[in-house]
């Protein structure tokens, strides 16, 4: 497995273009399952996740090809051969089973294994199964796979959702849109993915209003067509990013930033005495003094701040002056780092959600091993500003949402290889 080396460098300087939203490309994807016309993707990321979807929708019959550097995405399936989603595939990626609501609301039925990904938490599908089954769908659970069958159709309802999860209303969502009738998503996802995946599906002709607020309604249509649709900017590749200067001081421009996707996250940055400027072409984030200070931090849905930067938070909040607070209110395992960065020479108590991290003066470059996707880049984080050497250990599980990272961070003056794996 590939390991990543990194050394303490100094300020960073120059700027990082930011990539489109992973999570927001692996849920327009399968939008393209809805309809027999031509999708295309613009300012699609180039991840492993990517190719993982585009072999999951290949197996079922759909056409992907990869165009302008894996920029751009055209995808068709104007042909589906199946409407099985194998383990094989799916136990590679939890965002997998959002086929599961176009596949349903196209062909009448379908068959998807039980999703995998990283392990930060049990992130059931009780309330996938909730919101299709009350649209006329019976789904059954056998062999590790979801049997789900339309015999009626699907038919709109009125679905309140006893948690505001973004893959149950991604799945809801596209499941409605061809849907008869209306159908009220109540206790809705607001994240900016579910807004960007609305304005994909208005792009083919599906009826939706209330995207980005907790109530979402859609008047389902007969057919959706073809549509050309830019993947919004990557709210969490953006965080990420900034938090390099932040760590390390220096200057960064995150070309193509938008403060509306980052404004909880910022207002934790500004508390630390981070400076952070929108300008035309995007985010200026600039240390302003040597140490940054020390906050506290609750994870909350969006537009509370986000689960994904927990990880990447806690290691510039490892050297702050002071004792700061993390409370992780979204998934339950999600603290996995915590170990890895004592190593480096961090001061971290865990008890349940809670981590009480106190800073110190610097942390010590040190072996490590990465546990998920944004365990990874947070050891990353904290290896720039550490004294000496710090190995990350098993990143294939940032290859899954981070492109180019050595690229980007070096092209800022960070000192980052990437050595092979045997």
């Amino acid at each position: 497995m590939d390991s990543i080396i990194v050394t303490g460098n100094g300020p960073l300087n120059g700027s990082i273009p930011i990539a489109g939203a992973k999570n927001a490309c692996l849920t327009l994807m399968p939008a393209t399952l809805l309809s027999d016309e031509p999708l295309t993707l613009t300012n699609a990321p180039r991840l492993s996740d990517i190719k993982t979807m585009s072999l999951l929708l290949q197996s079922l019959g759909a056409e992907v090809t990869s165009l302008q550097a894996g920029k751009v995405l055209a995808l068709s399936s104007h042909n589906l051969t199946s409407s099985h989603a194998d383990y094989e595939i799916v136990r590679k990626m939890r965002a997998s089973n959002l086929v599961l609501g176009p596949l349903l609301a196209r062909t009448g039925h379908a068959e998807v294994s039980l999703p995998g990904g990283c392990a930060i938490g049990a992130r059931p599908m009780d309330l996938h199964i909730f919101g299709l089954e009350k649209l006329g769908a019976e789904i059954e659970l056998r062999e590790g796979y979801l049997h789900a069958k339309a015999p009626k159709g699907l038919k709109g309802a009125v679905i309140e959702l006893a948690f505001a999860s973004v893959g149950a209303t991604e799945n809801i969502l596209m499941a409605s849109t061809l849907a008869k009738g209306t159908t009220v998503i109540k206790n809705a996802a607001r994240e900016p993915e579910i807004v960007d995946l609305a304005d994909c599906l208005r792009g083919m002709g599906a009826q939706i209003e209330g995207d980005g607020t907790s109530t979402i309604t859609i008047q389902g249509v007969d057919r959706l067509g073809g549509a050309t649709h830019p993947v919004v900017t990557d709210r969490i590749e953006l965080g990420t990013y900034m938090l390099a200067p932040a760590i390390c001081g220096g200057e960064v421009l995150l070309e193509g930033g938008r403060l509306d996707l980052v404004r909880s996250f910022v207002e934790k940055l500004d508390a630390a005495g981070i400076g952070v400027t929108e300008t035309p072409q995007g985010l200026v984030v600039k240390n302003r003094g040597d140490r940054v200070k020390a906050v506290d931090v609750t994870t909350e849905p969006f537009p509370g701040f986000p689960t994904d930067l927990q990880a990447q938070m806690m290691a510039l909040l490892c050297t702050a002056d002071g004792t700061s607070v993390l409370e992780e209110k979204i998934f339950e395992n999600r603290f996995m780092h915590a170990p890895e960065l004592t190593r480096m020479g961090a001061q971290i108590e865990v008890h349940g959600g809670t981590a009480t991290v106190t800073g110190v003066e610097r942390l010590k470059g040190a072996p490590v091993m990465a546990t998920d996707l944004r365990a990874s880049v947070s050891l990353i984080l904290a290896g720039l500003a550490a004294e000496g050497e710090t190995i990350v250990n098993r990143v294939y599980h940032l290859d899954r949402g981070y492109e180019r990272v050595e690229e980007k961070l070096g092209n800022v003056g960070a000192k980052i290889e990437r050595v092979k794996g045997q």
